[in-house]
């Protein structure tokens, strides 16, 4: 019978499929290929290197039969080493940030793993970090052991040995191009090895978020999961990328959502990057280039994000027709700052100030001062009557800090959404924060939107 012994036996081996429809549409003289990881059991990339990661920690003697399993992960790494750990009788504890999709923490939890969720907008070396938490998780659970994916070199190692070797011989030597999403950097560094080794000449290019380090970037700030980061891991190999491709928030999820719908392969945001990064070198070539783009996972943990319009609209990556909120921001003019920040350690003597200075009404809290403004890095608001309340009633308070007395973050609409929904939040209160691909772009009041009617209205 033609059976594999578990599951584990039927990682790797993953098909490779040309993206025929999508390269007519653009124009693309290339072979246009995909390498389809969402075929392992895990649905992933990740289930080749956390077979890898088990063996070699087993082998070390680092991991013991009933151990723990720790490891921040953003759900694919969690999935692969929960199948891992299935088989093999390990307990695991997964730390995720909270930029993660809902449906990601489900199904780690859905494979008996315990799982821990951090905040996004803190640095790596605060206590709260996925990181930190992850550290402080191993050191606290007896027989716990940490793969690391981003400093173990079982990490390329799986794809130098499995993922490498099978595009060589499925594309019959003739991979002329390879194009990855840059995460740990496991996947684009082991392949890389493999192939150059074979071909020096194989151009391998990495696919990056627009804000992370890999592109120019600071770390911050990207909706886009499970590639990009906000440090240089030591399984990441610069060395052996040719180039780096730039991806927006925007131009990934769009992209993901288009080649779902041409070619019917359900692809979330990482993904996309991928896609968007080989179209973009693929326009540049001829005929006798192949190009092969690995696509990590499938779209089904993004469905309440990506492919929920809803969700797209509020973050401001789809526009209505009509009159949209956008078009009321757009008819405010330059008159005052889009965007007044502070940050909540501040005193409310310098929130006064500021208002006084810039002429607005309100300001923003937030973790950060530094545009772009990621949604998530918005924790509250100050508004101008609500401050000068709490100060003539307490004139001690403009020398406390102003999350003393911030109120909550203002309601947030989508730049491409209709008006009406616009003047239905600020029925919740004096002003919207309007969002462009998941970044606070500016405020919009009550004044402003008469004003905008004003305008539109005739005599």
């Amino acid at each position: 019978m033609d059976v594999a012994d578990s599951v584990l036996d039927l990682v790797g081996n993953t098909p490779l499929v040309r993206l025929g429809k999508l390269a007519a549409t653009d124009g693309l003289r290339c072979d246009f290929l995909a390498k389809v990881e969402l075929t392992n059991p895990g649905g992933s990339v990740k289930d080749r290197v956390a077979i890898t990661m088990i063996d070699a920690a087993e082998k070390a003697g680092l991991l013991k039969p009933g151990g723990t399993i720790v490891e921040p992960t953003s759900g694919n790494t969690g999935a692969g080493l929960a199948i891992v750990a299935a088989q093999r009788g390990y307990h695991c504890i997964f730390v995720m940030s909270d930029k993660m999709s809902d449906e990601k923490a489900a199904l780690l939890r859905a494979y008996g793993a315990e799982v821990v969720v951090c905040p996004t907008a803190v640095p790596p070396e605060d206590p709260r970090s996925y990181y930190s938490t992850a550290e402080r998780l191993v050191r606290e659970t007896p027989g716990a052991f940490r793969p690391d994916q981003y400093s173990n070199p079982a990490n390329p190692l799986a794809h130098e040995l499995g993922t490498g070797p099978e595009i060589w011989r499925q594309t019959a030597a003739r991979v002329t191009h390879f194009v990855a999403g840059i995460g740990t950097g496991g996947t684009i560094t082991g392949v890389g090895r493999f192939l150059k080794r074979e071909n020096p000449d194989v151009q391998i290019i990495g696919a990056d978020p627009e804000g992370s380090v890999y592109s120019g970037g600071n770390g911050r700030p990207y909706l886009t999961e499970g590639v990009g980061e906000d440090f240089w891991p030591t399984t990441f190999d610069p060395s052996l990328v040719d180039r780096v491709v730039m991806v927006s928030d925007a131009d990934a999820f769009l992209t993901a959502r288009r080649v779902t719908r041409e070619e019917g392969l359900l692809m979330g945001g990482s993904c996309g990057t991928a896609v968007y990064a080989a179209l973009e070198v693929g326009r540049e070539l001829g005929p006798d280039a192949v190009v092969v783009v690995l696509l990590p996972d499938s779209g089904r943990n993004y469905l309440s994000k990506v492919f929920n319009d809803q969700w797209m609209f509020d973050m401001g990556f789809l526009r209505s027709d009509g009159i949209t909120a956008g078009d009321v921001l757009a008819g405010k003019g330059d008159e005052t700052p889009a965007l007044v920040l502070i940050t909540p350690d501040q005193p409310v003597r310098r929130a006064i100030g500021l208002m006084r200075q810039t002429g607005v009404s309100q300001l923003i809290v937030s973790v950060t001062t530094e545009l772009p403004l990621a949604a998530k890095e918005v924790t509250g608001a100050v508004h101008e009557l609500e401050l000068m309340d709490r100060a003539y009633r307490d004139p001690g308070v403009v020398d406390r800090p102003v999350t003393d007395i911030m109120t909550p973050p203002m309601p947030m609409i989508g730049v491409g959404e209709p008006v009406n929904r616009l003047v239905a939040c600020l029925d919740q209160g004096p002003a919207v924060l309007v969002l462009e691909g998941g970044h606070p772009i500016g405020v919009v009041t009550r004044s402003d939107v008469l004003a905008f009617m004003a305008t539109r209205t005739p005599g």
